[in-house]
């Protein structure tokens, strides 16, 4: 199983495109700067764009190459050969297994419901943990945490039928 970078450098938009219509004032925008204290001045002062939205591309990039292992389970059986990849007799049960098996679970809806079971048992509890030791609110925590849930589900959905 080759990587597809192009599909997962294009996943990782996902978080970027949503964050521009999940935080605006319309949506989200103007109850997540409440709840931290922001205005939109203060929103401007010492924001370096193109190193927020860099490293958060980046980031991103992370997440959609760990996704590929949650939502593609054709990459477990790789895993469990990668040690043998050179005999013979494992290439061959690999490609038995991959030409019967191969494109099992590839769709969108297998990649939504694992993206939307990380993010609801990765990203919630560690965003979660960090805003009650911030002191944020319930509501801070849910604006933030569905943020990543979806941003996850979209993910998930995008590797998993296409990577």
């Amino acid at each position: 199983m080759k990587m597809n970078f192009l599909v997962l450098g294009l996943t990782a938009l996902i978080p970027l495109v949503l964050g521009f219509i999940w935080y605006h004032p319309k949506v989200f925008g103007n109850a997540w700067m409440k709840s931290l204290g922001f205005t939109e001045d203060k929103m401007k002062e010492g924001f370096n764009m193109p190193l927020v939205f860099g490293l958060t591309y980046l980031f991103s990039f992370f997440l959609a190459f760990a996704l590929q292992t949650m939502v593609i389970h054709q990459v477990a059986i790789y895993q469990l050969t990668m040690h043998f990849e050179k005999d013979p007799a494992t290439q061959e049960l690999l490609g038995q297994i991959m030409s019967k098996y191969g494109t099992e679970f590839r769709n969108i809806h297998h990649g939504l419901i694992h993206g939307f079971i990380g993010g609801l048992t990765i990203a919630f509890p560690i965003v979660a943990v960090n805003a009650l030791f911030e002191r944020r609110s319930w509501k801070y925590i849910f604006m933030n945490a569905g943020y990543w849930i979806v941003s996850m589900m979209l993910m998930g959905a995008v590797i998993c039928k296409f990577a």
